[in-house]
């Protein structure tokens, strides 16, 4: 029987396997130059640039208020001081403002001399003031009055008949003279030329009779009408006068009466002056006797 040999191994120390070093191939690869050529070369497109829209301008107005803008605080006693002794000279920038105030002057147990003077001063410069505010309104009053007085001479003189005269009177003293009523009544006998109805009273008729005050004493009278005085002038229409001014009309040729009524109970009032309707009815009363004649 065969024997199997054993032969012994020495152990030797294994040696480390060291790897190729690998050559670090570059990112860039460098084409041949015959290749380079071989490509054609792209024109460079053009990119427009992007406009960004223009921010709409807000006015300082429209943007929202906050809240605490809204908030304000009253001022009192002390933030007025406070304020006055911030600012010295605040009374020289507003020298207006003395004129108002009233300053206390130390003058012990005594007045002083000083203040009673310039409240004595002070009171007659409002009462000064006071009276150039009332001429100035006066003085828009009279130009007002002017410019109507103005427009009827031109209604009047642009009137070639007694009918016309009357159309017209209607017309300038509805819109010029803000009335809303406008009545003529002449004293004498009807005229057969002209159809003028309702504007001719003979002297004895019943219907002078609530006129006798202002026939008498040749002045106007202002103020709420009686019943029979607006039926007699404003007919139909008579209780919608509230107010009216009657003047008398009494001139050498010509006799009667020019009424102007209105729907507002303090439009005419008895204190109101009576020169510029007088001489209103003067002015109406030279045309109408010029017109009458012309129609005989």
């Amino acid at each position: 029987m065969n024997e199997e040999l054993e032969i012994p191994v020495k152990k030797t120390r294994t040696s480390r396997v060291t790897k190729p070093k690998v050559e670090k191939q570059s990112l860039v690869q460098v084409e041949p130059i015959s290749k380079v050529k071989e490509k054609k070369v792209e024109p460079i497109k053009l990119v427009k640039p992007v406009t960004k829209p223009r921010a709409k301008k807000v006015e300082v107005s429209q943007l929202p208020v906050p809240e605490i803008q809204k908030e304000t605080r009253s001022l009192n006693a002390e933030d007025v001081a406070d304020y006055l002794q911030a600012h010295p000279d605040f009374f020289h920038q507003h020298v207006q403002l003395l004129e108002k105030l009233s300053i206390p002057h130390a003058a012990g147990g005594s007045v002083s001399l000083i203040s009673k003077q310039l409240e004595l001063f002070r009171a007659r410069y409002h009462d000064m003031e006071n009276q150039l505010t009332e001429l100035i309104k006066i003085a828009r009053d009279n130009d007002t009055a002017l410019s109507r007085m103005h427009k009827l001479n031109l209604a009047l003189h642009d009137a070639k008949t007694l009918k016309e005269a009357v159309t017209n009177l209607n017309i300038v003293l509805t819109e010029y003279f803000l009335t809303d009523f406008v009545a003529i009544r002449l004293i004498q006998t009807s005229s057969d030329t002209e159809n003028l109805d309702g504007i001719f009273i003979s002297s004895d008729s019943k219907d002078l009779k609530p006129f006798d005050n202002e026939l008498r004493s040749g002045k106007p009278s202002c103020g709420k009408p009686t019943i029979m005085q607006a039926r007699v002038l404003f007919g139909f229409q008579a209780n919608e006068v509230k107010s009216c001014a009657i003047v008398p009309m009494l001139y050498t040729g010509l006799e009667g009466l020019l009424a102007i009524g209105s729907r507002d109970e303090k439009r005419f009032h008895a204190s109101m002056g009576h020169l510029f309707l007088t001489q209103m009815s003067e002015v109406i009363a030279t045309r109408l006797i010029t017109l009458l004649q012309q129609a005989k």
